[in-house]
């Protein structure tokens, strides 16, 4: 089912500068700890004076994005480019949060309203432009690619969640072919193939791809939950799995075998 989205309510843009609402801090100092292993350097990202940081996006240049905690709990996006943090809030939110940025610089999320209802945006340069699914309670972006699709997830008025992919303007509600209750979109690729998890009859979370209306179970081998969530241009999916307790994971494709 496909919405186009309605020129004033779906759709406001805010030409507003993001100069107005953001502090730029550089990440030298404390705030960064370079750890190394046998595989990997890790470096730890905390946003300065914030009680608690995440990082959900990362485009091919290094810019990430995500969200931190205030000393009065306060949750803000931000974006860490080149060592420096900015924070920003769209405009009127008491909470906003960083899901995504693509290769172009623009950055994806979802923030409150001052009634607590979920909405999505997209930062472009300056512009936020609010999305909302068409008749849902919640909207939240959560990836999109470098030729504008847009995927997340939205709720509708039973409290039922399900995925959507927004493009060229159209909004197209996707469900996992007998999922229960939850579908949710995580990442799409640039050939469009989108990741994400749905739950069965039973309960049981899975992970699935889909591209051209082709779904495709995800699992980790003997986990009760999968959750896919991001899809590079190999066709290898990162996400996490419960199996004695949370995990991580990397998936890549098997060689094609030949006849």
């Amino acid at each position: 089912m496909k919405h186009k989205i309605p020129a004033v309510l779906a759709l406001i843009v805010l030409s507003v500068a993001i100069a107005l609402a953001q502090t730029s801090t550089n990440t030298s100092g404390a705030t960064s700890t370079a750890v190394a292993s046998a595989s990997f350097s890790f470096t730890a990202i905390n946003f300065p004076g914030a009680s608690r940081t995440r990082t959900l996006g990362l485009n091919d240049h290094g810019d990430i994005v995500g969200d931190y905690l205030d000393s009065a709990s306060v949750r803000h996006a931000y974006l860490l480019h080149q060592g420096n943090f900015i924070s920003f809030d769209v405009p009127g939110s008491i909470e906003t949060r960083g899901h995504a940025i693509n290769n172009l610089g623009v950055i994806g999320g979802r923030f409150l309203d001052s009634n607590s209802v979920s909405h999505g945006y997209l930062l472009d340069h300056g512009a936020f432009t609010i999305l909302n699914f068409p008749g849902a309670t919640l909207t939240a972006l959560q990836g999109m690619n470098d030729l504008g699709r847009v995927v997340g997830t939205y709720n509708d008025p039973a409290g039922n969640q399900h995925g959507f992919l927004l493009s060229a303007g159209n909004f197209t509600s996707i469900d996992f072919p007998g999922a229960l209750d939850t579908t949710q979109l995580f990442g799409i690729t640039a050939d469009g193939e989108i990741v994400g998890f749905y739950d069965d009859s039973n309960g049981v979370v899975h992970g699935f791809t889909v591209i051209a209306g082709n779904f495709s179970t995800v699992d980790f081998p003997g986990a009760f939950q999968t959750l896919a969530t991001r899809e590079n241009e190999a066709g290898q999916i990162v996400g996490s799995y419960n199996l004695a307790g949370q995990h991580g994971f990397l998936a890549t494709p098997n060689p094609i075998q030949k006849p």
